[in-house]
């Protein structure tokens, strides 16, 4: 019988054509990137974008956030556990930080019976996972009104979910997973880091709009290229499916899950610019034509299970395809990563947190868009 401990990102180890297929997206990238065309500008172009614009500002989070973790030893499971009134808006709190790892926080602690059903759908509702990063990187300023915005329906769906559901506490049978590692060489995650001191100070400056030499801006190119090719090979050949394991230092998990995060961004921002040089359609107005159905369509999207193809919606909305509706709605009725864990746990329990999120997500999405089309976008 398989033992399934799902306190972390599923560690499993994958089959080789599993490991196969990054290794060889990471070689077409490359080799796509060095094609002596516009092909070739366009790809280094966005891999470049990727690193500078979004994978370090990721790392410094995830460094921060799982520093201040170990330094602490801090234990969110406990503290919900022992504030049972304050269950639904931690939980929410937890969803609505960027990443996926506090709403799986609040997925294993419903596992162990610790948290209610309400608590679930709160940390499901008010996440917006990987996508969240991206976001903040690119428009801090909706990411500053979205993410407290997801927050707070998370905690009214929270509540209302638990005053209908009266069995509070639901305890799922359990067991362990045998979890292990391969290539744990430190080296790669301390070459990582080494090249993130300077590109987060390059990142910083183009955010800024800082004026550079034009050798600066070759370092910054060169560093860019080493850093996200770096993440794209350390991605390749981890076994981390969904989330590092809690035992592993903040070096390790920063590096890890940023590298997983960088390879969606990447995959979203070709995607978007493939589209563009391929089609040559003017996809503003080709989704102007459909516009009241993009909430919807952003909000169905958001019932995938995984971050990429959220973070393929969140490219959208930079680069001002789809509303601010719509990119709500995607953000309230996504899951992210959690949903993994969750449907592994408990299918029924995942199922119907992910889809009670839909409702708010429906509901809000159209709001703004008929009552403030234009807002924020």
């Amino acid at each position: 019988m398989l033992n399934l401990n799902l306190e972390s990102r599923s560690m499993n180890w994958a089959p080789n054509n599993y490991f196969n297929s990054r290794i060889a997206l990471v070689i077409v990238l490359g080799a796509l990137s060095l094609y002596p065309s516009e092909i070739g500008k366009i790809t280094l172009t966005s891999l470049e974008d990727a690193y500078l614009g979004v994978s370090v500002f990721v790392a410094f989070t995830l460094l921060v956030f799982y520093g201040a973790e170990q330094l602490f030893k801090i234990d969110l499971r406990q503290l919900m556990r022992k504030q049972k009134n304050l269950q639904v808006p931690l939980s929410s709190f937890l969803g609505a930080l960027p990443g996926c790892g506090g709403a799986v926080i609040v997925i294993t602690a419903h596992n162990s019976g610790s948290v209610t059903l309400g608590a679930v759908v709160a940390a499901l509702t008010s996440t917006m996972g990987d996508a969240a990063f991206l976001l903040i990187a690119k428009k801090p300023d909706t990411a500053l009104f979205l993410l407290p915005m997801c927050w707070l329906a998370g905690i009214i769906c929270g509540y209302l979910v638990d005053f209908f559901y009266k069995s509070k506490f639901h305890k799922i049978e359990r067991g362990s997973l045998n979890i292990k590692r391969i290539l744990k060489s430190n080296f790669k995650y301390r070459l990582y880091i080494i090249l993130f001191f300077p590109g987060f100070i390059f990142g910083i400056m183009r955010l800024s709009f800082i004026e550079i030499s034009e050798s600066f801006t070759f370092l910054s190119s060169i560093i860019a290229q080493c850093g996200i090719f770096l993440g794209l090979i350390i991605w390749s050949i981890s076994p981390v499916k969904y989330m590092t394991h809690p035992e592993d230092s903040a070096q390790i998990r920063a590096t890890e899950e940023t590298c997983f995060i960088s390879t969606w961004v990447v995959l979203a921002f070709l995607t978007f610019e493939y589209t563009i040089y391929g089609t040559g359609l003017d996809l503003v107005n080709l989704f102007q034509s459909v516009a009241w159905l993009l909430p919807l369509l952003a909000v169905l999207i958001g019932l995938i299970p995984g971050c990429g193809p959220q973070i393929l919606v969140t490219t959208m909305y930079i680069n001002g395809l789809i509303p601010f509706s719509a990119l709500l709605g995607n953000a309230i009725s996504n899951d992210g990563d959690a949903l993994f864990p969750a449907l592994a746990i408990s299918p029924k329990i995942a199922a119907v947190a992910t889809l009670l999120s839909t409702i708010p997500a429906l509901i809000l999405s159209y709001c703004f868009y008929f009552l403030a089309p234009s807002f924020l976008s």
